[in-house]
């Protein structure tokens, strides 16, 4: 424990007293992180996350040319091809803004005397500092050592889309896991669909590979769709559960208690997803800015990664 301005200032990890609104004003400040692009150097994570893009382009090509193109139903093709693609997109375009959405990190070494003096706290009244990114912990604010960071509200951190799940990313990730356990129930059904087809036409016409091919192609896609989706739902789930209870994965393992005034129900998941309940709440290109993010790149230069 040091002195510093009258105020007690401590090198501790856990329990933060700051407010979650409390944020770094200095010269420093998050709005020049801001313009940044947010992306984790994590081998392990970049990894994972190129396995996930080629996992859905696999089932996409499986669904399409395998089973929908060689169908003599031309509505059933074109409605099945349709949905597919479009929930894929939506799948993937979650999982970008998941893995490229900085999740709420605090800014590494605002623990400075400027900022203590803007806090404007009372004498003899205790903050808390991380002591691996130097950095003042918001309350409910766990630090990461994948991405050296504190993240606000941290919840867990995922390698499948190379980042935390965090204050400012969950929505994100929540319409990930749902759009890609659609993608999987949907391409089971096309499965059993499909075996059924070739089942009764012994396998002449239900497709342009050979029988063979044909059967590999499909047990690899059921056993993917099957795969992602237990893990994708239990995951959903779990999510949903947390939001509602106001309760991250964090909190709950460490049975931490809780010291803010938790958000219930309708109320977490307004404050996750944002408004009213609409369309926009399933939609991942909700305020998503194209120049915007052009601009973060230009200026980002080697601050691209974090």
């Amino acid at each position: 424990t040091m002195q510093s301005s009258g105020h007690r200032f401590r090198d501790v990890e856990h329990h933060p007293l700051l407010a979650e609104n409390d944020t770094y004003d200095s010269s420093s400040s998050e709005a020049d992180m801001a313009e940044r692009v947010w992306f984790i150097r994590d081998g392990c994570g970049m990894v994972c996350a190129i396995m996930t893009w080629l996992l859905v382009v696999y089932a996409d090509f499986v669904v399409t040319f395998v089973m929908l193109l060689p169908s003599k139903d031309f509505w059933y093709s074109v409605i099945n091809g349709v949905l597919f693609n479009c929930l894929a997109v939506l799948a993937l375009s979650s999982h970008l803004r998941t893995m490229l959405t900085d999740p709420g990190a605090v800014p590494k070494g605002n623990a400075t005397k400027e900022y203590m003096d803007n806090l404007q706290l009372k004498p003899g009244e205790v903050i808390y500092k991380c002591p691996k990114c130097c950095s003042i912990k918001p309350e409910r604010a766990h630090h990461c050592s994948i991405c050296k960071r504190c993240i606000r509200k941290m919840d867990h951190h995922c390698p499948w889309v190379n980042n935390c799940v965090g204050e400012k990313n969950q929505r994100f990730f929540v319409l990930f896991t749902m759009y890609i356990a659609l993608i999987s129930a949907h391409a089971l059904i096309l499965c059993g669909f499909q075996f059924f087809s070739c089942v009764r036409g012994q396998w002449t016409e239900c497709s342009d590979f050979s029988p063979p091919v044909t059967v590999i192609l499909m047990i690899f896609l059921c056993l993917e769709g099957f795969l992602f989706l237990t893990f994708t739902a239990v995951m959903f789930g779990t999510q949903i559960h947390s939001i509602c209870n106001d309760e991250t994965e964090i909190e709950r393992l460490k049975s931490e208690k809780p010291t803010w005034e938790r958000r219930l129900r309708w109320e977490g998941m307004k404050s996750v997803f944002g408004g009213q309940p609409s369309l926009l709440w399933i939609n991942p290109f909700a305020g998503f800015r194209i120049r915007r993010l052009l601009l973060r790149a230009k200026k980002g230069g080697p601050e691209f990664s974090v």
